[in-house]
């Protein structure tokens, strides 16, 4: 019989396992990711309508709805021995009424690259796969070890209609300073602050950047911005926002685009 284990989530919560968990339900798309690159395709029993990749796998995964109004009564029937949440994605009135129901749940929070990395480590410790995860955290070292090749004020767009912008104690605002940003909001903005374009103009960012993730920003968009800042660019959102595998590809597609190589 295997031994029994604790594991402390990013909350301090401690989690008491009496063997590797066999049935996870995941309700944090980027994490979702993360787990099916562990190779734990099978011990995953759900999922969320957000879960997106890899696509091929997450097809035949149930869903629970999306990541702020998760069916409980399906996650329940679902009878997982984890369930891998976060608390910005997900809501805390979900995650106490299923702790309530007494199923265990490991809550993510991820601010920094080197948050992401240390929860990784964590999860893959606590599913028995951390020498799968050891060429993820290494590769990801690596990146951080390198100097940014330029320092750049940067302001990045999150939403429009309002108009709403990374602060400086988010995931991604760290990704872009890993990578040579300087956050031009004020300090403290608040995570995501509601600045209108002549709040922007005003605080004279180098450069801005409109993810296509969560809201779809275009082209059309960076010419509505042309003016603002002397660099706009339309970038990957997902690689910016996702933690996970993608970790080491994010730092080294906003270093090169924040050293002015592809301007």
């Amino acid at each position: 019989m295997a031994k029994s284990y604790n594991i402390t989530d990013d909350l301090g919560h401690q989690l008491r396992f009496e063997r590797v968990p066999q049935r996870i339900v995941c309700l944090v798309p980027s994490l979702t990711e993360y787990l099916f690159w562990l190779g734990l395709a099978e011990q995953i029993v759900g999922i969320t309508d957000y879960c997106i990749v890899p696509a091929e796998q997450v097809a035949a995964v149930p869903k629970v709805r999306g990541t702020k109004n998760p069916n409980r009564e399906q996650i329940l029937a679902l009878a997982p021995d984890l369930i891998i949440a976060n608390k910005e994605e997900n809501r805390e009135r979900d995650i106490v009424a299923l702790a309530a129901a007494g199923l265990t749940i490991y809550v993510s929070e991820i601010d920094s690259v080197q948050q992401a990395m240390a929860s990784l480590q964590t999860i893959a410790s606590m599913l028995g796969r951390s020498e799968q995860a050891r060429p993820l955290i290494e590769a990801i070292q690596a990146e951080l070890a390198l100097a940014p090749i330029r320092q750049q004020r940067v302001a990045t767009a999150i939403w429009r209609d309002p108009w709403m912008w990374v602060g400086k104690a988010t995931y991604a605002a760290d990704v872009l300073a890993c990578c040579g940003a300087s956050n031009c909001l004020a300090d403290p903005a608040g995570r995501y602050p509601r600045l209108e374009l002549a709040e922007i103009a005003a605080l004279q960012p180098d450069r801005i950047l409109l993810p296509d993730e969560p809201y779809t920003f275009s082209q059309a968009d960076a010419e509505q911005l042309q003016g603002l800042a002397p660099q706009i660019n339309c970038c990957d959102g997902q690689l910016l926002t996702w933690y996970g595998p993608r970790i080491p590809l994010a730092l080294q597609t906003y270093r090169r685009l924040l050293s002015g190589i592809d301007d």
